[in-house]
């Protein structure tokens, strides 16, 4: 995989853009290449673009490219619009290859299907239908239009692991939470409690941080705050995030030191929720020292995650990277609340001295619902392996 986005066009953990699942439509090999080029121009848009969907679209007449194009900045162009606006010649008779079906509304920028439409576009394949009740349905008006239209070519369970926070966000008003760790082989997050411990490679920093700027918060649980004293920002790799995410902690007791890395960072909200009853002296230095901090009820074992989650949403976050602890992290996969893991894995042992990544205990069946949402890929000496539990 390289450094990420710059070299392969993705985000961190995306291997090859062809869905492995069967097409609805039957297309011939140089549609579905044209369909995996669209894929990965619009991986592109990793942490530029959000709320709004990742979208490519290649524009191709005679076997040949007239232009490409992807959704680049949130308000922006969306992706026909940037390849129709890069053509260096008329686009009448050509066909658009799209990762997901054009917008009909007229919201931040035109209906895409209004574009397309005036360029005199013959035909549209889309590989994925749009979840949106009032951008939907751009299929049926291009249709309807006189255009022919193939799509969508994949069921939405692609969509949703190409663009998994912009369908999410159709499904439910709880943010979408990704839970990343890096593991040692013996699956170990540090050598021993209280210390912090690198456990993956120079590849795998740049790769996190560039997976950081696609979500709108990171998360970390008090100990690691603590231990690691993490800065939370993103600071590696290829990835200018649109918007810093905010830097969230879960502290129940609401005692972190002001002298923490996090207070000194300005690039990003700072986010800490606390028990309910905490001492209101420790809220109000919390507040001066520039948090955000809210209480939450608290549920067996710690904070009451559902929440949390439900506090978040009320702030406008929705997506959640949480970089653990295990306890933390193995709370969000057991409570059904995760619905992506990346594990950056590396080949080496911390011994039985270290801290367990899944301390547990989980419920039976768990870890049945979860299946690889791309091949494995190597970043440097590391693995990182994307799972995603079944819908």
């Amino acid at each position: 995989m390289g450094s990420g986005v710059s070299s392969l066009l993705r985000p961190p953990g995306h291997g090859d853009p062809r869905p492995r699942e069967r097409p609805f439509i039957d297309l011939s090999d140089e549609d579905l290449g044209w369909l995996d080029r669209a894929f990965l121009l619009g991986r592109q848009g990793w942490g530029r673009v959000h709320p709004n969907p990742m979208v490519g679209c290649v524009l191709v007449r005679g076997g040949c490219v007239l232009a490409e194009g992807w959704h680049r900045e949130f308000g922006g162009p969306h992706g026909e619009v940037d390849a129709l606006e890069r053509t260096g010649e008329d686009t009448v008779g050509a066909t658009a290859y799209v990762s997901l079906e054009p917008c009909r509304h007229r919201g931040k920028t035109p209906a895409c299907t209004d574009a397309l439409v005036r360029a005199g576009v013959e035909r549209v394949v889309y590989a994925v239908a749009d979840p949106g009740g009032s951008a939907g349905g751009g299929g049926a008006a291009l249709d309807a239009a006189g255009i022919r239209v193939d799509g969508p070519v994949w069921p939405v369970a692609v969509g949703r692991r190409e663009n998994p926070m912009f369908f999410h966000k159709h499904e439910t008003e709880r943010p979408f939470v990704a839970v990343k760790l890096a593991v040692s082989l013996d699956g170990l997050i540090a050598a021993v409690p209280g210390q912090q411990t690198a456990v993956t490679g120079p590849e795998a920093l740049r790769a996190a941080h560039e997976l950081r700027a696609g979500f709108d918060a990171v998360m970390v649980g008090s100990v690691t705050a603590r231990v690691d004293n993490p800065r939370l920002t993103v600071r590696a790799g290829s990835v200018i995030p649109r918007v810093p995410p905010a830097r969230m902690v879960l502290d129940s007791e609401a005692s972190l030191a002001e002298t923490s890395a996090l207070f000194r960072e300005r690039e990003g909200r700072v986010i800490m929720f606390v028990r309910e009853n905490a001492q209101q002296a420790e809220l109000e230095r919390l507040e001066r020292a520039g948090t955000e901090v809210h209480p939450v009820p608290v549920a067996q074992g710690g904070l009451d995650l559902g929440a949390v989650l439900d506090a978040s949403s009320e702030t406008g976050i929705r997506s959640i990277l949480c970089e653990g602890g295990g306890r933390l992290a193995s709370s969000f996969l057991a409570e059904g609340m995760a619905c992506r893991l990346y594990l950056f894995q590396s080949p080496y042992v911390l011994g039985s001295a270290g801290v367990s990544a899944f301390p547990g205990p989980f419920p039976e069946g768990m870890w049945g619902q979860w299946v690889p949402a791309f091949d494995p890929e190597r970043l440097g000496d590391d693995v990182i392996t994307v799972y995603e539990r079944e819908a």
